[in-house]
């Protein structure tokens, strides 16, 4: 009797371990129920009978048990909410592995230096985040920044130029929020606790606009500085442009009608800066616009060799002079 006892219970173990191999196995097996990628947004609180039946329902996985064993198996773990993207097959284990890392799924985006709020509102409506016009709509509400600069009218230089990580549920607002709290830190770290917001980042993004050279930044700060202090126009190109694509009238290149517009950005017909920021200037800006070059120039243009390095002047007559060598030097 002892003996059959024996028998009985090693064909159980032997049982045992072969179910142990074949869920293992199980667990293993590439799968994939879907044709194109799918999305699987789990919700916060969501129970891992939830977490399966939703993945079940994607064709993430063949059977909820399967979730559920794997799910037994790392117990200690914990399985984080938000929306995860499945484009190939994939195994149980590496399905609930990708979910307890928090492998959520997210678009990267990175708004250069000079852009502005135009570029930027391009850039998520080509992501497929959302559409221009809704963030448009956030950015000309100055509210978020009034703190700093009361006297903002939009967002517009404070959408700090960096690398971004959106979801597909990210909205305008939050999205405006993410990029000025960079703007804070990158302003924080300047350490100019003295310094006008307003002034400088209006001045940052004239110097990012014109500066393709960035040894060439402080130089063409002190410029627009020393016009400043004489009351001169600034004659910004960068300014007119801008004026025209807020009058949805910009054609791509200055025209005549654009350097006599009354519109209060242009440069060209008001002296002092704009009423605001022209784009989002990036930190070396924001440091030239605190920090200009200690010059005697008033002018400058590009340098006729293509470097995108510009020609400064103290006098009117060694810029037109610096001006005729670029347009003959365009004429080659």
């Amino acid at each position: 009797m002892l003996r059959v006892i024996k028998w009985l219970f090693f064909v159980a173990l032997v049982l045992i371990a072969a179910a142990g191999c074949y869920l293992a196995y199980q667990l293993q097996i590439p799968y994939a129920g879907f044709k194109n990628e799918v999305f699987v947004d789990i919700p916060s609180g969501t129970s891992t009978r939830g977490m399966a039946r939703m993945l079940e329902d994607a064709g993430v996985i063949r059977n909820q048990w399967q979730f559920l064993v794997a799910r037994a198996l790392r117990r200690g773990e914990v399985l984080q909410a938000g929306e995860y993207r499945f484009a190939q097959p994939a195994s149980v284990w590496t399905v609930i592995q990708r979910i307890i890392r928090g492998d959520i799924f997210f678009y990267e985006l990175t708004i250069p230096e000079g852009s502005n709020q135009f570029d930027v509102a391009a850039a998520v409506e080509n992501l497929g985040v959302m559409k221009a016009q809704d963030f448009l709509k956030v950015a000309a509400d100055s509210e978020l920044i009034k703190d700093l600069d009361p006297t903002a009218p939009s967002l517009e230089g404070y959408l700090f130029p960096a690398t971004y990580r959106l979801t597909r549920h990210t909205e305008p607002r939050q999205f405006a929020r993410d990029m000025i709290a960079r703007f804070r830190r990158a302003w924080k770290e300047l350490a100019h606790p003295e310094a006008d917001p307003h002034y400088t980042v209006t001045l940052a993004s004239l110097v990012e606009k014109e500066a393709a050279v960035p040894a060439d930044r402080p130089a063409i700060a002190s410029v627009f500085a020393n016009r400043l202090d004489r009351g001169m126009t600034l004659d910004c190109d960068p300014t007119t442009i801008y004026a025209a694509i807020l009058e949805k009238r910009y054609r791509g290149t200055i025209h005549r009608s654009d350097l006599q517009s009354l519109n209060e950005y242009n440069t060209y017909k008001h002296a002092g800066l704009p009423p605001g920021p022209i784009a989002n200037p990036g930190l070396d800006s924001l440091k030239a616009a605190l920090s200009p070059a200690h010059t005697d120039y008033f002018y400058f243009v590009a340098k006729p060799d293509g470097s995108g390095s510009h020609q400064f002047s103290t006098s009117l007559e060694e810029h037109n002079k610096a001006v005729q060598a670029y347009r003959d030097g365009h004429k080659r």
